[in-house]
C-alpha cells in the first residue's frame, strides 16, 4: 500500500517536476510599498535560483518515470518549450556534461521567458541554476498580486502574494522569504537545498493602517509612513506577513 501511494504521489508531482520552473530567492533586496489608496510598487533585486530537476526528483523515491507523450513542440516564437527541454534530459541522465548542458539550456529558456514580461528590467543567467534579476512593477491593488508567476516559464511557488480582502484590507505573505521546510509556507522537493542560500532584506513601506504584522521589532514611523523590515536567512522560519487597512472607496 505504501509503495502504491508513493507511486501515485510521483505521478501527481511529475508534471510539475518535468514542466514547471521552481524559483527560489538567493541573495536579494526586496521592497513592497503599499499606499492607503491601494497604489503599490514591488521590487526585487538580486539572485534567483532555479531548482534543478535532480534536486526535485531526489525526494520522490526510486521509481521509474512514465514515458511522456506528445509534448508541445515549440513556444509561439519557435523556441523549445521547457517541457520539451526537460524531456530531452532523459537521454543524458548518465552523462554529466550532457546533463549540465540540458539544465543550462532550460535555464536560458527561463531567462528568455522572464525577460519578455513587464517589470523585468534585467534578467541574466549566471550559470549553475543562478540568475541575476532586477524587477520593479507598480499598479493598483484592485486584484491580487503574485510574484513570480510566468506562463511561459511555468514558474510556481511564488516569493510573495498580496491578497485584496472584501473588508478594505490587504493581506500580504512572502512564503519565499523563509525556509519553507521549517514554515507553513509552500514547499517542493529540493527546496531544503536552495534554502541554504537564502540571504536577503525585505521591507514593507506603507501609509495605511497596519492591522497586524509578524516582525517582533515592529514598524518604524517616519514622516507619516511606516516601514517593517525583515532580515531573512536559512534560519528564518516564519514567512513575512502583514494585514493593512486601506482607505474606504
Amino acid at each position: 500500500m505504501t509503495a502504491r501511494l508513493s507511486r501515485l504521489a510521483f505521478v501527481l508531482l511529475l508534471p510539475f517536476v518535468l514542466a514547471s520552473c521552481v524559483l527560489t530567492p538567493g541573495k536579494f533586496v526586496s521592497t513592497l510599498k503599499i499606499d492607503a489608496d491601494r497604489h503599490f510598487t514591488f521590487t526585487y533585486v538580486g539572485e534567483v535560483i532555479a531548482l534543478q530537476d535532480d534536486d526535485m526528483t531526489k525526494g520522490l523515491g526510486d521509481m521509474a518515470t512514465p514515458s511522456p507523450t506528445d509534448p508541445a513542440s515549440t513556444d509561439d516564437d519557435g523556441t523549445p518549450t521547457l517541457q520539451q527541454i526537460a524531456l530531452q534530459k532523459g537521454d543524458s541522465a548518465d552523462n554529466p556534461a550532457a546533463k549540465k548542458a540540458a539544465a543550462d539550456a532550460k535555464n536560458r529558456a527561463i531567462a528568455t521567458a522572464l525577460s519578455k514580461e513587464a517589470g523585468y528590467r534585467k534578467v541574466t543567467y549566471l550559470g549553475d541554476g543562478k540568475f541575476s534579476i532586477d524587477y520593479a512593477i507598480s499598479g493598483t491593488l484592485d486584484h491580487g498580486f503574485v510574484y513570480p508567476y510566468n506562463i511561459d516559464a511555468e514558474a510556481v511557488f511564488p516569493f510573495i502574494a498580496v491578497e485584496l480582502r472584501a473588508n478594505n484590507t490587504v493581506r500580504m505573505k512572502a512564503p519565499g522569504y523563509a525556509n519553507a521546510n521549517d514554515s507553513k509556507g509552500m514547499s517542493a522537493p529540493g527546496m531544503d537545498k536552495s534554502a541554504s542560500q537564502l540571504d536577503g532584506v525585505f521591507t514593507l513601506d506603507t501609509n495605511a493602517e497596519i492591522v497586524s504584522q509578524n516582525n517582533e521589532e515592529g514598524p518604524v514611523t517616519t514622516a507619516g509612513r511606516k516601514t517593517v523590515t525583515w532580515k531573512v536567512s536559512p534560519l528564518t522560519k516564519d514567512a513575512p506577513s502583514a494585514v493593512l487597512r486601506m482607505a474606504a472607496k
